[in-house]
C-alpha cells in the first residue's frame, strides 16, 4: 500500500516522492505559483481516464474543492471529478518500466494494466 506522508487527513494525498517531483515540474514551467488540477474524463480502457495539469491559481472556480499543502501548493479539483477521486493517494516513482504518477483510487471498481483509467 502507499504511505500518503503529506496530507493523511486530505480528499487528495501526496506522497513525498509524488511532491518532489510535481515541484520541479513547476520549475521547469518557470511558475513556482501554479495549482495542480486533478480530475477525471470519461474514456481510456476501463471507462474513466485520470487527468493533471498545472494552472495558473487566479483560474480556481469557486465550486472547486481546494487542497493547501506545504509552502503554499495546491491541488484543485472540480466537484463531479472529486466524487471519484476522494481518498485518492498521488505517489511517484522513478521506475523504467511502469515509473510515472502513480494513483491508487480508494474508488475504483476495477483498474486498468496502465494503471491510468478505472471504472467504478
Amino acid at each position: 500500500m502507499v504511505e500518503a506522508t503529506k496530507t493523511p487527513s486530505k480528499g487528495i494525498q501526496l506522497t513525498d516522492t509524488a511532491l518532489k517531483h510535481i515541484r520541479m515540474l513547476q520549475e521547469q514551467q518557470g511558475n513556482k505559483e501554479l495549482c495542480l488540477r486533478v480530475g477525471v474524463r470519461q474514456g481510456g480502457c476501463s471507462g474513466m481516464s485520470y487527468m493533471m495539469d498545472f494552472e495558473e491559481i487566479d483560474k480556481i472556480r469557486d465550486s472547486d474543492e481546494v487542497f493547501d499543502y506545504e509552502d503554499g501548493f495546491k491541488i484543485v479539483c472540480d466537484p463531479k471529478s472529486i466524487l471519484y477521486l476522494y481518498g485518492l493517494v498521488l505517489d511517484y516513482s522513478n521506475a523504467m518500466i511502469g515509473g510515472g504518477f502513480q494513483f491508487t483510487n480508494p474508488n475504483a471498481a476495477q483498474t486498468c494494466g496502465c494503471g491510468k483509467s478505472f471504472g467504478v
